[in-house]
């Protein structure tokens, strides 16, 4: 069968060379005679594997000396609890910006372990846009400053941090995290649950200040307590091994592309083919301020929720599957994620206007 293409929000596409490539170590790694899935996490040819793993990971985001990476589990979920517990040492105050679904669940997480304050919320407006902040309301005595940089679900990101001075600045970076530079010496804490831009499911990135490390609470469990997994070299227990080697894949393949500025150009090169024609289409309508528009998730809706379901019927039967958006927006959301090529971009921006011209009286 024809590979088809895939705008699912996660997991979702991963680069055709990287599968084949796994594909072709699949049964037997290079010369160890067995499988990564098979191989044990002690052994020295997988201590190379999440060696290099994090050794590219540091190159291509140019992450400072004085932070660690951690290769952990339970994805950006579990670190709705693990930011709090290990953070939590002074006044056990945060800020939150709420910006959907995911940024919700983090408060709601936090507020078991101390005091949580909105700062500002786009809630009113079904998350449509990222709402204006001002450092002079942020508090000065909190012990983190929660953000969630891109968000999925509504198809918004932030374009411009906010400036928290000492108050460390902690972002879930899961849909966006390679998509464009950041300068991690402006976050205390990055997590990104690996699916979406990084490898399969079942892999939890964290990078994190190493003054951060070595705080947590008296009641954190010893698999949420980041100097557990810091002293480790995440590996205080099995960890997703094979996740972290199709990782590696993904992070080679990133550097071979010419590193996340090459990839940023094409990043804007698809967003802009979407988006162009949205704004030009008589039938078609994006649901997000332009302003705060995502490079990865581009939410649109049809004049009629049959005409949406039609749209998504005969756009997978030409191979564009999982166009469906969340229930909370309706409509339509392509998933445009690295590995998508801009061909696919450009094939469903061709579908979508032929579905116009037939649908338009």
């Amino acid at each position: 069968m024809k590979r088809v293409y895939n705008f699912s929000a996660g997991p979702s596409v991963l680069p055709e060379s990287v599968l084949k490539q796994a594909q072709e170590e699949l049964i037997c790694y290079h010369d160890t005679g067995m499988s990564v899935m098979e191989m044990s996490h002690r052994s020295k040819d997988y201590e190379k594997i999440i060696g290099e793993a994090e050794e590219l990971l540091r190159e291509l985001m140019e992450i400072p000396s004085n932070y660690k990476v951690l290769f952990l589990q339970g994805g950006a979920s579990s670190q709705f609890a693990m930011v709090p517990l290990n953070l939590f040492r002074g006044s056990k105050k945060a800020d939150f910006v709420n910006t959907g679904m995911w940024s919700k669940k983090a408060i709601q997480e936090a507020k078991r372990y101390g005091e949580i304050r909105v700062v500002a919320s786009s809630e009113d407006q079904t998350f449509n846009y990222i709402p204006e902040l001002n450092s002079a309301d942020f508090d000065k005595e909190a012990d983190y400053f929660h953000i969630t940089t891109n968000n999925t679900i509504y198809g918004t990101k932030f374009t411009d941090l906010p400036d928290t001075g000492d108050v460390p600045l902690v972002a879930d970076m899961s849909s966006n995290i390679l998509s464009e530079p950041y300068d991690v010496s402006k976050f205390g804490i990055i997590y990104a649950g690996a699916q979406k831009n990084m490898g399969p499911a079942g892999l939890t990135v964290v990078i994190i200040r190493e003054d951060l490390i070595g705080h947590a609470m008296d009641i954190t469990p010893t698999m949420f307590n980041y100097k557990i997994h810091a002293e480790n070299d995440s590996m205080y227990n099995t960890p997703p091994t094979y996740s972290i080697y199709i990782a590696k894949l993904v992070f080679q393949w990133i550097k071979d592309q010419g590193g996340i500025k090459i990839i940023a150009q094409k990043n804007y090169e698809k967003a802009n083919l979407l988006y162009q024609y949205l704004d030009q289409s008589a039938l078609f309508k994006g649901t997000v301020v332009p302003k705060d528009r995502s490079l990865m998730n581009i939410p649109f809706v049809l004049p009629t929720e049959e005409l949406n379901a039609t749209f998504i019927k005969k756009a997978a039967e030409r191979g564009f599957v999982n166009l469906k958006g969340h229930r909370s927006v309706g409509g339509m959301r392509a998933s445009i994620y690295n590995a998508m090529p801009v061909e696919g971009v450009q094939a469903l921006v061709d579908f979508m206007s032929e579905f116009e011209k037939e649908h338009t009286k």
